[in-house]
């Protein structure tokens, strides 16, 4: 496997952990990337499991002026640990390893919002602001600025 193919699946798959961190999918991710980390050890497993659980707490309790370095730190943190768990394994396993968290990467994605953003059916009555969209921001005011 190249090495530039390892690094993007590293780098896909630190990104995966961080947005999970926190969310509806964050249980069934941890778990399967326990699992995948853990090849059958135990100890590994629960090792794992802790790393995750302290990067979903880092996360968790990062302020909104510090959330996005925090989430940088970890996902670079995650994509290295993989990079270096995958390095690791010989030429059969890797490409086995491999094959493996794109798989679990591929079943942990959202699903495609189909209608984002789309108002329907709504009356809106005097001045109205509408927004969609994740970790933007919006200063709405109304009326005149003093």
């Amino acid at each position: 496997m190249r090495p530039e193919t390892l690094t993007a699946l590293a780098a896909a798959a630190g990104i995966a952990v961080v947005q999970a961190a926190g969310s509806d999918a964050w249980e069934g991710l941890r778990g399967r990337l326990a699992r995948w980390f853990g090849r059958g050890d135990a100890e590994r497993e629960r090792g794992a499991l802790e790393r995750l659980d302290r990067s979903a707490a880092d996360v968790a309790a990062a302020s909104p002026d510090t959330v996005d370095r925090v989430r940088t730190r970890h996902e670079a943190g995650w994509q290295t640990h993989i990079e270096t768990f995958l390095e690791d394994l010989d030429d059969e396993q890797r490409d086995q390893a491999a094959a493996q968290l794109r798989q679990l990467l591929s079943e942990a994605a959202p699903a495609p919002v189909r209608e984002a953003g789309l108002v329907s059916g709504n009356t809106f009555n005097g001045p109205t602001a509408v927004q969609a969209g994740n970790y933007n921001r919006q200063d709405v005011r109304f009326g005149l600025q003093p």
